[in-house]
């Protein structure tokens, strides 16, 4: 008796989210370390601490710009870096690194080629080796409903059905 793949068959496209995960390494700068005692901004020191910083590390690389302490940080100020990462970096985020990564992850997920799914029948895979936020699967409904032929959650063996074109 020869086994069959139905699934294989069935001409089913499982989508896994995770590969929408960016895959450039995200660098964090924290700007505490342009502040007098670490929370504390003080205009002239802070505008000689940039210009004095050796900003070559972050060069070509996904840079994530937060503050760590509760210090009052004006806007200006992450202006004011901003204009030395953007010389050698135009991947600048504002938050931690997390943070950046998850915002690219759903970045990437809005820019899915459409075409590829067209009057197809998708999984949008349920299981993983991360932890999707809600939004990531409203994300993916959102880009695929206009062109799909059926929409379903889950693994292959045990789907929930979302949409069905009529």
């Amino acid at each position: 008796m020869e086994l069959v793949n139905k699934v294989a068959e069935s001409g089913i496209i499982t989508l896994d989210l995770e590969q929408f995960f960016p895959s450039e390494e995200i660098v964090e700068l924290d700007i505490k370390i342009f502040l007098f005692r670490e929370l504390i901004l003080k205009e002239k020191e802070f505008r000689t601490a940039i210009k004095e910083f050796d900003w070559t590390k972050y060069s070509g690389k996904t840079v994530a710009l937060f503050c760590s302490t509760d210090a009052i940080i004006p806007q200006w100020a992450f202006m004011l870096i901003a204009t030395q990462l953007n010389a050698i970096t135009p991947n600048i985020y504002f938050g931690t690194k997390d943070e950046v990564m998850y915002r690219l992850f759903l970045k990437n997920i809005q820019n899915i080629n459409t075409e590829n799914y067209k009057d197809e029948r998708v999984i949008i895979k349920g299981c993983g080796t991360k932890t999707l936020k809600s939004d990531a699967y409203i994300e993916i409904t959102k880009k695929l409903l206009p062109v799909v032929k059926s929409l379903m959650f889950g693994e292959a063996c045990s789907t929930v059905p979302v949409y069905k074109k009529k």
